[in-house]
């Protein structure tokens, strides 16, 4: 094994033989090089450096997280604005636009619709939601109510902050819904209400929608210009019908990123945004209910 050995290392290269330091400048200075002493000649330095001070990163600073409103519960907010520029006939007729058509044949109009309606009964409803999935995966994480008053048209909107606040939210948004209201709603019928109850029975709380008087008023919008507007959704129909323009609105598209945003803990900027496109939908909803009222009484009013 000894020989072995011996001739591994007759095999092994020599070592290269180290380059001479080249010779310093004339009339500079040098340090004696020591191991030991360069090391704590270093370390002398850099205590009498002292701790070297962190650059401010650009653009940071305290995350905008403000909510408007108040918080009614951990993670719910409530947020109220009145609009006295809306403003309804103490009873409203809404016969002709809960009617279904069938055939081109004019049926009667529902129990709860076939006589005028006192304003007050109204409820205007609105979900922002995480998405379009469907079933018990998607929930509203903001629930918009509006009703009418003698000087206009008060909006409350309730938005969660976080997970847990859903149940919270729901509990807050429905005590308003009067045992004698009606819903309004603009593709409620197919979306809004049936998400609402899903995610009222997965809360285990009480349904008190699903039997409600619903005018959608998707259905009578269709009816009416359908031949006429490029499409019925109620942003088509508030630029090309009631005049309303949005500036900066942000598409309801983008709603669930900007929720999913803050509650990682991003800026509440988009969320607020989206507070606003709410609002603005029920706005167009109860300007569009006052339009086909409108429209209505011009056609049933005796001509001279």
């Amino acid at each position: 094994m000894s020989a072995a050995l011996e001739w591994l290392r007759q095999q092994r290269c020599p070592p290269p033989k180290a380059r001479p330091l080249p010779a310093p400048p004339a009339g500079a200075t040098t340090t004696a090089i020591d191991d030991g002493q360069d090391v704590f000649e270093m370390l002398r330095r850099l205590r009498e450096r002292g701790p070297r001070k962190a650059t401010p990163a650009i653009g940071t600073g305290p995350i905008d997280r403000h909510l408007p409103g108040e918080e009614i519960a951990p993670g719910l907010w409530r947020h109220t604005e009145h609009r006295p520029s809306l403003v309804a006939p103490a009873l409203l007729d809404l016969s002709a636009l809960a009617r279904p058509a069938r055939a081109g044949r004019r049926r009667p109009a529902p129990p709860d619709f076939d006589t005028p309606i006192a304003r007050e009964r109204l409820w205007f409803f609105d979900t922002e939601t995480t998405g379009l999935a469907g079933g018990s995966g998607t929930r509203a994480f903001m629930v918009g109510v509006a009703r009418f008053g003698p000087d206009g048209l008060t909006i409350t909107q309730f938005t969660t902050a976080t997970m847990a606040a859903e149940a919270a939210m729901l509990e807050a948004a429905l005590p308003s819904l009067d045992d004698d209201a009606l819903l309004v709603s603009y593709n409620g019928r197919s979306y809004d209400r049936p998400l609402l109850s899903t995610r009222l029975t997965l809360a285990r709380l009480r349904d008190p929608l699903r039997d409600r008087p619903h005018l959608d008023l998707l259905h009578p919008t269709r009816r009416r210009w359908r031949d006429h507007l490029p499409d019925c959704r109620l942003a088509t129909v508030e630029r090309q019908v009631l005049g309303i323009v949005r500036n900066h609105d942000l598409p309801g598209s983008e709603a669930p990123a900007a929720w999913l945003a803050f509650l990682r803990g991003g800026s509440a900027a988009l969320l607020r945004r989206v507070g606003e496109h709410n609002a603005q939908d029920l706005a167009s909803l109860a300007a569009l209910l006052l339009h086909h009222l409108e429209h209505v009484a011009a056609i049933d009013a005796p001509r001279g």
